[in-house]
């Protein structure tokens, strides 16, 4: 399956205009499989590590944590983004960032204290 963890591999986590940017912060890593591994399901990865040309194409942040390979945006297979978004902020209410979305869920491993929103 995955080279990094169970369900994922790093090229997944390669920036989406094949720049060569392919940082990842094991911790996101980390939370993503555990996602996988409590809801029994597959994930895809969306979006990962973003150079900034790329993430100022696609509308991110100028501080978006996707610069510094430390989130992703995941789409987790047969699970309701809502349901992965309680998750996540029950499993870790004093740290991390997590967005929640339509078709995904933003998930990211800040060390500056805890970020949600789209709740």
């Amino acid at each position: 399956m995955g080279n990094l963890t169970k369900n994922l591999s790093r090229y997944e986590f390669e920036c989406a205009c094949q720049c060569g940017c392919d940082t990842l912060d094991m911790k996101t890593a980390e939370i993503i499989q555990e996602v996988c591994n409590y809801f029994t399901c597959r994930v895809t990865i969306n979006s990962g590590h973003r150079c900034e040309k790329h993430n100022s194409k696609v509308g991110g942040g100028k501080k978006s944590q996707h610069l510094y390979g430390r989130a992703a945006d995941c789409q987790f297979h047969n699970v309701p983004t809502d349901i992965v978004h309680k998750y996540l902020t029950v499993e870790y209410p004093d740290k991390y960032g997590f967005g929640l979305y339509e078709t995904f869920n933003h998930i990211d491993s800040r060390t500056n204290g805890p970020a949600r929103w789209g709740e």
